[in-house]
Parts: C-alpha cells; structure tokens; sequence
C-alpha cells in the first residue's frame, strides 16, 4: 500500500505534472509515467525513514538513500533502462522543485548516476529487403498517386538517411532541388543542426513520379508530400503503410520507417563509407553516435560466417 504524501508534496508533484502537460506538451502516458516514477520514489521514501513522504524528507536525501532505492527497484526485477527513465523522472520534478523552492538543494539528487545499460543496436533491413520495400510499400489498392506518393518517401528515407519528420517536412521548393542532376538537400535536423543530403538517381524519380500524378499544385511554401485531402501528410499513414509491407514480405516488426534509416547508414558502412562522412550524412552531433553502426556491422559479418564456415558450424 503506498504511504501518505504529505499536501505541500502532493501539490508540488500536481503542479510539475501540470506543467509538463501544458509548457513541454508531454502526452498523457508521459505524464502518467513520470508521476508513477516520482510517486515510486517518494513510496520508497517513506518506508524507508518511516511516515509520510514530505518535503523535510525530499530535503534531506541523500546519495545513499537514491542508491538503496535503486538497488531495491533492481532487485524487483526492474531493468537497468526503466530505472534509468525512473531515475530521469525523479531528478526532473527535483530540478523543477528547485527552481522554485529558495531552500531546496536537489544537488544530492541530480548527482546520483542510473545503473549503465547498453542501447540496443539499430535493426536495419538487408538490402534485398530494403528494396522490396521501396518497390512494394503501398497496397495494390491504393490510387496511383498514393502509391507513388509512399513509394517517392520511403526511397527518400532509405537513399538518403532522412528521418520520416525531414522526409515529411520537405516542401514544394524542394522539389527543384531533388529534380536537378546531382541534386543535394539542405536538411534542418535535430537540435537545429543542418546539413546537406545528396539525392540518388532513384530518389529523385520517384519523387518525379508522385508529383506528375499528384492532384494537388505545387506550391513552393507547402508541404511536398500531401495527404488524402491535401493537407501535410501524417507520418502514421507512412508507419501503416510500412506495417502493411511489413506482413507482405514477412519482414520482423522492427521493419519500420525509422529502419529505412538505419539500413541507409549499415548498407553504407559495408560498402566501404566513412564512418565521418556517415554522419555528416545522417546528422548526428557525435562520432559514437554513429559508431553504433559498426557494431552491427560486425554482428552481420560474424552471422554470415557462422553461416558459411564449416568449423563455425561444428563440422
């Protein structure tokens, strides 16, 4: 049974959840995850120094008490990663609480370090698959320009590495762009960053394609790639298309519109690309964050020698 939070706690807690709703526009599962976390924390809290969580309680932790937490938490099976976010959760409402709070010192909380867990490599597609998907995203059902439509995005995400938010946000003047020999796009990525994205050959057609299908004007201010009714299209019709493919080819539930992206960089990499010039490619901030993809590289290569080596396989 949880224990009792103290009303300046309970209040303080509403009013983080509050803001995270209004101001950063988490959606309710966020909300409803972060107040699990905190309101875990403060349970734990409790028991552990005996009655009601309250903010003399909050006050005085210190990094003992967040490491008996988690070592409690671990010890009910909770992974390393949902710790990591219960932790993140908890360290938030302790920043927001200070930045209110004159005498409240969250430095004991903010220092505490989650359990390290490592990320799970990128599942991209082989190439064969990668193909098929770009030739067979949309249903046989669809109207001609819809399919075409899918088909110019997915060639875009996976000849080109775009994430489906920069495939999506492309606009009509883009267009010229893509449709110009040795075309390159100025993309605006994450954090603002920019970068330039060369276009293949097959992207640029298929681009080509939907627009001489397309009902609707090119317009140079808005959205290259429309929706049913013409408005900007939404990046779960994409994601459905891709589910739909996915259960065509027998592809796992990992084939999703982000894995085009990732193939772009593994099929890359194994061909012989820079690891730098692979991120300047894909955007990232950091050398490690694409060095992930070396990792699967390997795991590939030692697949296929497992498969193709007798003594691999005990012969």
């Amino acid at each position: 049974m949880t224990l009792a939070i103290s009303p300046a706690l309970r209040d303080a807690l509403a009013g983080w959840l509050t803001h995270l709703a209004a101001l950063n526009d988490a959606s309710p599962h966020t909300v409803e995850a972060y107040r699990a976390d905190v309101t875990g924390f403060l349970d734990f809290l409790a028991r552990h120094h005996g009655g009601a969580a309250g903010m003399a309680q909050l006050r005085a932790v210190e990094t003992g008490d967040l490491r008996a937490w988690m070592a409690q938490a671990r010890a009910r099976g909770l992974g390393a990663r949902s710790l990591a976010r219960a932790l993140s959760a908890v360290k938030a409402f302790a920043r927001w609480l200070s930045d209110r709070e004159a005498d409240f010192d969250a430095t004991a909380i903010l220092s505490a370090r989650a359990p390290r867990h490592q990320k799970p490599l990128p599942r991209p597609l082989d190439e064969d698959a990668a193909r098929a998907v770009t030739r067979q995203i949309s249903d046989d059902k669809a109207e001609a320009w819809i399919r075409a439509r899918d088909t110019a995005v997915v060639t875009l995400l996976y000849g080109s590495g775009l994430r489906i938010s920069e495939a999506l946000g492309l606009t009509g003047r883009d267009a010229a762009l893509i449709d110009s020999p040795g075309a390159s796009l100025r993309i605006l990525g994450k954090g603002g960053k920019e970068r330039l994205v060369p276009v293949i050959p097959a992207a640029a057609a298929a681009v080509a394609a939907y627009l001489k299908l397309s009902p609707y004007p090119l317009d140079p201010d808005g959205p290259l790639f429309r929706g049913q009714r013409g408005g900007p299209l939404n990046p779960r019709l994409i994601a459905r298309a891709m589910e739909g493919v996915r259960l065509r080819l027998g592809l796992p539930a990992t084939a999703t519109p982000h894995a085009l992206r990732h193939s772009f960089a593994t099929h890359l990499l194994s061909a012989g690309g820079d690891l730098r010039a692979i991120q300047e490619l894909l955007g990232h901030a950091k050398l490690s964050t694409t060095q992930v993809y070396t990792a699967v590289d390997s795991a590939r290569l030692m697949e296929s020698y497992r498969a193709a080596h007798p003594r691999a396989q005990g012969g």
